[in-house]
C-alpha cells in the first residue's frame, strides 16, 4: 500500500491525477520485487514536491521500509555535477575548456593522448575508454582515485580525440584530478565547499566522510542498499554497497545524496537559485549541444546523440531513461544504479527518480515513469 499523498503534495503545474499513475506503478513494482526501492521528486516554476518513497531500505523482504530521507548512490548523475565544478573554475579564469589535460597532468599525453582537452573530457569525445582494462583488479585491491587516473594515463585511446563519441567514465576520473590540482584541494572537498554547502545540501557528499559512520545513529545507515548486478555479487569488499566504494568518491559515479538535495541542484540548473554559484552563461554552455561545432565528430552523433558539458541532451527516437515525451531542450543524466534526473527548461520543470535496481542499459522502469511525469505537466 502506498504511503504517498499526491493530491495534496503535487506542485502547481502538474496534474495530480496523471502524476498518481507513477505512484500506482512504483507501488506495484516494489510489491512484486521488481524494484527494491524508489524515491521521486518533481518540481516546476520554482516549486518542489515532497519526496515520495516506495519499497525498502535494502533488497530483502525483511528490510525496513525506505526512509523518507534515504540517501542514494546516484552513480553517473555524478558526472554533470562534477562538470559544474569545472565550470566554476572556468568562470574564475583558472583554466579554459580547450586547455590540454597534459598541461595539468604532466606525462598524461602518452599513447595518443597529447591532444586531449578538458572539453573532450566533458563531452565524451576524448577517445578514452569507459573504464581501464584492470578496473576489477583496481577495485579488488582497494585502489584510490589516483590509481584509476594512472591506469588511464598509461593506457591507449580508442580513437583520436575529437574524432568520435564514446561514453567514458575515466574522462571524469581525470577531470576530478584536474580540479584537485587547480583548486589545490581534493575534488570532493572543492565541491562540498563551492557547491553543496552553499546550496544547503547537508546530506550530499562525493564519497562518504568518516563522520558518516560515527555515532549512535550514523548517517551511513540512511544509505539505501542496492540490489547488486551479477558481476558484483562476489565483491563484498568493493561492490556498490561496500564501505570502500561509498568512500572512494569516484568523480564518475560516487555521489551520495537525497532526493531533496538533488532537487536543489536541479533548481540551480533551472536558474531558480544559486546565481552566485554558477552563472547563466555557464548554464547555457553546459546544456548546449557541444558536439555541433566539432566538425570531425560523425554527423549522426552531432545531430542525433548530442552532449552538453557532462549533461546528456534529449536524443530523438531513443526511449531509454528519459522516455518518449520530453521536449527538444531537455537535459539530464542517468545512473547505472537505477537513477535518472531530467530537466526541461522550456517547461521550467524537472523530475528525479532514484531507485536501488540497476537498469542498464535501457532504464525501462525509469523511462516509463518519465513518460508519466512528462504527460502530467499541465
Amino acid at each position: 500500500m502506498s504511503v504517498n499523498t499526491f493530491e495534496s503534495a503535487t506542485p502547481p503545474g502538474f496534474d495530480p491525477a496523471r502524476l498518481a499513475r507513477a505512484d500506482r506503478l512504483l507501488s506495484e513494482w516494489c510489491e512484486a520485487g521488481k524494484i527494491p526501492a524508489a524515491a521521486m521528486c518533481v518540481g516546476r516554476r520554482g516549486m518542489v514536491s515532497e519526496t515520495w518513497v516506495w519499497g525498502r531500505q535494502g533488497p530483502w523482504p525483511s528490510d525496513l521500509p525506505l526512509k523518507r530521507d534515504a540517501i542514494f548512490l546516484i552513480a553517473s548523475i555524478t558526472k554533470p555535477i562534477v562538470a559544474l565544478g569545472l565550470l566554476q573554475l572556468v568562470e574564475r579564469g583558472l583554466l579554459a575548456l580547450d586547455d590540454r589535460v597534459e598541461h595539468f597532468l604532466p606525462g598524461f599525453g602518452r599513447q595518443g593522448k597529447h591532444a586531449i582537452t578538458l572539453r573532450h573530457l566533458v563531452t565524451h569525445t576524448s577517445g578514452l575508454p569507459d573504464m581501464p582494462p584492470n578496473n576489477l583488479e583496481l577495485r579488488r585491491a582497494g585502489a584510490g582515485l589516483k590509481e584509476f587516473v594512472a591506469a588511464t594515463a598509461e593506457g591507449p585511446i580508442v580513437f583520436p580525440p575529437g574524432r568520435g563519441v564514446q561514453y567514458q567514465s575515466m574522462g571524469f576520473a581525470v577531470l576530478g584530478e584536474v580540479i584537485s590540482r587547480v583548486a589545490s584541494q581534493p575534488c570532493a572537498q572543492f565541491l562540498h565547499e563551492q557547491l553543496f554547502a552553499p546550496l544547503g545540501c547537508a546530506d550530499t557528499a562525493l564519497g562518504a566522510p568518516d563522520d558518516w559512520f560515527a555515532g549512535a545513529q550514523p548517517k551511513i545507515d540512511r544509505v539505501a542498499r542496492l540490489r547488486l548486478p551479477p558481476e558484483q555479487l562476489e565483491g563484498s569488499d568493493w561492490n556498490w554497497n561496500s564501505r570502500y566504494w561509498r568512500q572512494l568518491g569516484a568523480p564518475w559515479g560516487g555521489l551520495l545524496t537525497t532526493p531533496a538535495d538533488l532537487a536543489r541542484m536541479a533548481g540551480l540548473m533551472l536558474g531558480w537559485q544559486g546565481d552566485q554559484l554558477i552563472s547563466g552563461a555557464s548554464r547555457q554552455a553546459a546544456t548546449r549541444n557541444q558536439l555541433e561545432a566539432m566538425r570531425e565528430v560523425p554527423s549522426d552523433d552531432r545531430r542525433c546523440r548530442p552532449w552538453g558539458m557532462g549533461w546528456r541532451l534529449n536524443w530523438p527516437s531513443h526511449s531509454a531513461n528519459f522516455g518518449d515525451l520530453l521536449g527538444p531542450r531537455t537535459f539530464g543524466h542517468w545512473g547505472a544504479t537505477g537513477t535518472v534526473l531530467w530537466l526541461d527548461p522550456d517547461q521550467d520543470a524537472f523530475c528525479l527518480l532514484l531507485t536501488t535496481q540497476p537498469q542498464e542499459p535501457g532504464g525501462e522502469f525509469l523511462a516509463r515513469i518519465s513518460n508519466i511525469v512528462a504527460a502530467a505537466i499541465a
